[in-house]
């Protein structure tokens, strides 16, 4: 059975005693088998504005978790692979750890998603400074430029080995122009300056998306625990 919010609305589970969406308290009245009067049930605790955040501990929260988050997913990571799982954990885990130490145990899912927000925010500044710099000393100090130089190369001729078999069925004139696009195009990422742009924009790119994942995975674990809390008559 659902019950819908006296202020935002939305569809409630009648077990629930907070609005999931805007946190608003869901007063339960119980009938006074004295008097016979209907009188609302008292609550054990102080009601907080579960839409708000103290920000002091949800900072600590956040960094806690969001520093081996954006390591494991940089590009110094063997597991950066799952860096999206990682991103979207912590959030989640930085959340469960804020709401531990709030009364009462409960924010909304806005609320849960600002949190992630931040932890991405972190998270993926991380991890964009962590691939950079590893990418840095690998050409600069550990003098390997030549052998990276030389992977690039390799992925770029491997994309443009697909794009001449995708336009092996166009029309003369029509592979022609494709064709001289293709070599510009090219010549300017085989350059320094388009190599050091692809970096910037795939570890930029990377970060964006932990960020999401991490706004996702703080609104899932204030979702995860919407659970109910009885008040005392």
């Amino acid at each position: 059975m659902e019950i819908t919010c006296t202020r935002c609305h939305q569809m409630i589970e009648a077990e629930n005693c907070y609005c999931p969406t805007c946190g608003l308290p869901q007063l339960l009245y119980s009938a006074d088998p004295a008097s016979g009067q209907v009188q609302p049930d008292r609550w054990s605790e102080v009601v907080r504005d579960a839409a708000s955040i103290d920000w002091q501990p949800a900072l600590r929260a956040a960094l806690m978790f969001a520093v081996p988050a954006g390591l494991l997913s940089s590009a110094i990571s063997p597991m950066s692979f799952f860096g999206l799982f990682w991103m979207s954990a912590a959030a989640a885990w930085a959340v469960v750890l804020y709401v531990r130490g709030q009364r009462p145990a409960w924010i909304t899912i806005g609320a849960g998603a600002r949190i992630g927000l931040v932890t991405g925010l972190m998270g993926g500044w991380l991890a964009f400074s962590a691939s950079g710099g590893a990418l840095f000393l690998e050409r600069y100090v550990f003098h390997q430029s030549s052998q990276i130089d030389a992977d690039w190369k390799a992925r770029v001729d491997m994309s443009q080995q697909m794009g001449q078999q995708w336009t092996a069925g166009m029309g003369q004139g029509d592979a022609a122009e494709v064709e001289a696009a293709r070599a510009q195009i090219q010549g300017y990422m085989l350059s320094p300056e388009g190599h050091a742009g692809w970096e910037a924009f795939s570890y930029a790119s990377n970060s964006i998306f932990l960020m999401l994942f991490a706004v996702a995975g703080g609104a899932l674990g204030a979702r995860v625990l919407a659970r109910t809390r009885r008040p005392e008559v």
